[in-house]
């Protein structure tokens, strides 16, 4: 009977080539299961082989966006709901950079596209929800909306944790997603009261 794969040599696998990316050093097959205490025969019996681990490692972020979104509450104000969402994405951005950028290598295919798309989709609700408590106009497309969004997080993020900007280039978000807010309809003191509701949920590190 063939032995039970165990899920921790998978875990411990994906964390080793993290590391890896994380202090910049090349990962092949060997040097991915050195000091681990598995074989190279490890990577193909978890993954099939490297571009299986890079598939699954591009899917951890997304699995860890989710679990992050997860932690983001539903409350009456759906506009600080959107907000924090993208607050949640930026954290997870500053904490695990070399992650999220395998995140959208496109030059592996995710394992699961439909739990990657479900991240969006938390966004997607958000903007739906606001649009029928009428805080935004009755024709604005929530996934259109909800893109925007993901696009300035999406931005800002790509130019901090690996780019040329300081941290503190984050704060921008809130400034940017009052004046989206206010384009699609939201009023202009309460739109700022919900983002800087939503966005300070759990803040977001501005320095180090």
């Amino acid at each position: 009977m063939a032995r039970a794969k165990d899920p921790a040599i998978r875990t411990q696998i994906l964390e080793r080539a993290a590391h890896m990316l994380r202090v910049r050093e090349p990962i092949t097959l060997r040097s991915l299961v050195a000091g681990t205490g598995v074989s190279t025969m490890a990577v193909y019996t978890y993954f099939g082989g490297m571009d299986g681990m890079w598939k699954a490692l591009r899917q951890e972020g997304f699995t860890r966006l989710a679990a992050s979104f997860a932690s983001v509450a539903a409350t009456p104000d759906a506009v600080a709901d959107l907000t924090a969402y993208v607050a949640s994405y930026v954290r997870l951005a500053l904490a695990h950079p070399d992650l999220y950028r395998v995140m959208f290598d496109a030059n592996f295919e995710l394992e699961d596209l439909a739990a990657a798309d479900a991240t969006l989709e938390c966004m997607v609700d958000a903007a739906r929800r606001a649009r029928d408590a009428r805080r935004f106009e009755p024709d604005i497309v929530p996934l259109d909306l909800a893109t925007q969004c993901w696009a300035i997080g999406h931005g800002l993020v790509s130019l901090v944790p690996n780019g040329p900007l300081p941290a503190d280039t984050l704060r921008h978000a809130v400034p940017l997603l009052t004046a989206v807010f206010i384009g699609v309809g939201d009023d202009p003191e309460r739109c700022r009261q919900s983002v800087d509701d939503g966005w300070g949920r759990d803040p977001v590190p501005l320095s180090g």
